[in-house]
């Protein structure tokens, strides 16, 4: 038996645990793959009742998720209750949702669990707790490091219909200039490029190169990035024997008909990246960390605290989520 997915509790006040009960009730419907949530049982209860949801729980270990997994939800407690109720974050919240990403890294580096998903949080809530971190990738980054050598860690935006990876992610667009450079686009996209090889099985993935500039700078009378720092990126990917094109005009690089010309986009910035998929893939999207010694998709939305406990909240993302989880896991033991 294939071992389970960790999925985090997010924030408790989100609806991470309404798409989270709402993806159990359909796993025979929908053939899931087994999943635990890390989190507090009786917090998830009530999020149930709230919801009018006939769910059944098990507080389990690691070990026995897959087995009850098909009878009940399996939970496995992290120590830390969740008092906050939905849309209205407390002093519970960060607690909880930190050590459920604290234990699901540890289920999966100890071979108790096959991936990590995790539930959106609220880094505002977070920020007044002490967290120090942009965002979960970097978190999850500082994680990994525990165990050895700190890894560069690649947000990917990924659906069937269009891949993304932002070279730069969670700071100012001024800050993110700052950043760009040669180096940090070819190690982005050999960490790419790597692990769609081992763990999407693409035997030779070709990447498009987003311009920074208008018209990728128009041969540098629109700004000189792009000839004096994307271009020579590109060069060194060529060289590496890697099917790349660039720098293009993000303008043209994301309609139907150019997506069939590559299997991911890497762009320069937060928004460049992100803006196209959400527009194209707003229900389906998963967000996939590269680069880190395990596997790691969540949602590819946020919180939501105005819909949390309404049953409004669509499961489509993480039952995405959960599944290129699974299927990343099984190119990985193969």
């Amino acid at each position: 038996m294939a071992q389970p997915l960790a999925l985090t509790s997010g924030e408790p006040a989100g609806i991470g645990p309404d798409i989270t009960l709402a993806a159990w009730l359909r796993r025979r419907e929908l053939d899931l793959p087994p999943f635990y949530v890390l989190g507090d049982r009786a917090s998830l209860a009530e999020r149930a009742r709230t919801l009018g949801l006939a769910v059944e729980f098990a507080e389990v270990s690691a070990e026995e998720a897959s087995t009850a997994f098909a009878r009940a939800l399996p939970v496995v407690a992290t120590g830390k209750a969740a008092t906050a109720r939905p849309g209205k974050p407390d002093d519970s919240s960060a607690a909880a949702a930190l050590a459920s990403i604290r234990q699901a890294v540890a289920d999966v580096a100890s071979g108790k669990a096959g991936a990590v998903v995790t539930n959106p949080i609220a880094k505002n809530v977070l920020y007044r707790a002490g967290f120090r971190h942009p965002g979960h990738t970097e978190f999850l980054a500082e994680l990994a490091a525990r165990s050895g050598r700190a890894p560069q860690p690649v947000m990917m935006l990924w659906s069937p219909a269009l891949a993304v990876v932002p070279v730069t992610i969670h700071v100012s667009v001024r800050e993110a200039l700052a950043q760009l450079s040669t180096d940090l686009i070819v190690s982005t996209a050999r960490i790419v490029v790597a692990d769609m090889k081992a763990r999407f099985g693409l035997a030779a993935p070709r990447l498009a190169i987003a311009g920074l500039n208008p018209h990728a700078g128009e041969d540098g009378t629109l700004g000189i990035e792009d000839v004096e720092i994307i271009a020579p990126a590109v060069e060194i990917l060529r060289r590496d024997g890697i099917a790349v094109r660039g720098p293009l005009p993000a303008d043209t690089m994301f309609h139907a008909a150019a997506r069939k010309n590559y299997d991911c986009a890497i762009c320069m910035y937060h928004d460049q990246a992100l803006i196209p998929i959400k527009t194209v893939a707003f229900e389906d999207a998963v967000n996939v960390t590269l680069g880190l010694p395990f596997i790691r998709t969540s949602p590819d939305h946020g919180t939501a605290f105005d819909i949390a406990g309404s049953g409004k909240a669509n499961p489509s993302s993480l039952i995405a989520a959960l599944r290129l989880a699974a299927r990343m896991a099984a190119a990985r033991t193969t």
